[in-house]
């Protein structure tokens, strides 16, 4: 898996063209993802919300910080630079309330556990491309 850059275009674009991620990460082989996009102020807002869970993960763009207020499930957080590289990843219990990360333009949110099988850790860059 290669990645020349960061994607062109708005976060909108980007987000409505782009189904699918991959991470990157020093010696990974990276696994294809399956994302979910929530890039309208509605779908940021309602994000996994009265879900039993996820079978991918849920780009959220933009957004800095999230929540698991109202959750029923543990989520695995990546907070993700304008060029989609993985500033910190942490796992949020139902309940709690997220800081948020001054340099994060996207957050990342699956299932805990999800992220490390899939090779998201500070550092890596994640790919994100169509199903075409």
């Amino acid at each position: 898996m290669t990645v020349s850059g960061p994607p062109e275009g708005t976060p909108r674009e980007i987000a409505a063209a782009l189904p699918a991620i991959e991470a990157e990460t020093e010696g990974a082989t990276g696994a294809e993802i399956e994302v979910e996009i929530a890039d309208s102020a509605r779908a940021r807002r309602r994000g996994l919300l009265g879900r039993a869970g996820i079978t991918g993960a849920l780009l959220l763009t933009p957004a800095r910080g999230v929540h698991t207020v109202g959750m029923r499930f543990a989520l695995d957080v990546a907070y993700l630079d304008r060029e989609l590289r993985v500033l910190s990843v942490r796992t949020m219990r139902p309940g709690r309330v997220g800081r948020p990360r001054v340099r994060a333009r996207h957050v990342l949110e699956a299932e805990a556990g999800a992220m490390a099988r899939w090779g998201v850790r500070r550092g890596a860059r994640i790919a994100v491309h169509g199903t075409e």
